[in-house]
């Protein structure tokens, strides 16, 4: 029998697009094939375009820009993700990151950067958030 982990009985999130997932800290939002045809489409580029201007490798991967000043995401604007509606998984899935989801602790800690993770935020499903956690592509 496996045992349930610590956040079973699911955990409050709501997503505000504040925003402050996408800066402050250098970092990699990787993106697949797919997901950089999906983006160049909503951008109105051709992939080979969208890659020449918002991507760069990292070793056999693909990770978008960052702001090389502030390590904001390139598509971070006015504090608001301007691809969002095709915005990759790796954000999608933010808070639900195995590293957000290792400890009662580690979920805490994120309050001061996620505006999203309080107490008055609906509950997201166990269900869900495994859901979530098997899209990632990462």
């Amino acid at each position: 029998m496996t045992e349930k982990p610590w956040y079973s009985e699911g955990l409050r999130f709501k997503c505000t697009q504040c925003g402050k997932c996408c800066t402050g800290a250098p970092g990699y939002a990787w993106v697949t094939e797919k997901e950089i045809q999906c983006i160049a489409k909503h951008l109105h580029l051709s992939p080979n375009e969208f890659g020449r201007k918002y991507l760069r490798r990292v070793g056999e991967r693909w990770a978008l820009l960052e702001n090389s000043k502030n390590y904001d995401c390139v598509f971070l604007i006015e504090n608001r993700c301007s691809i969002y509606e095709v915005r990759p998984t790796q954000c999608r899935a933010f808070p639900w990151w195995p590293e957000n989801l290792s400890s009662p602790e580690a979920w805490e800690n994120l309050k001061p950067y996620c505006e999203g993770v309080n107490d008055e935020a609906p509950k997201v499903t166990f269900e869900e958030i495994r859901r979530q956690l098997q899209e990632l592509s990462f």
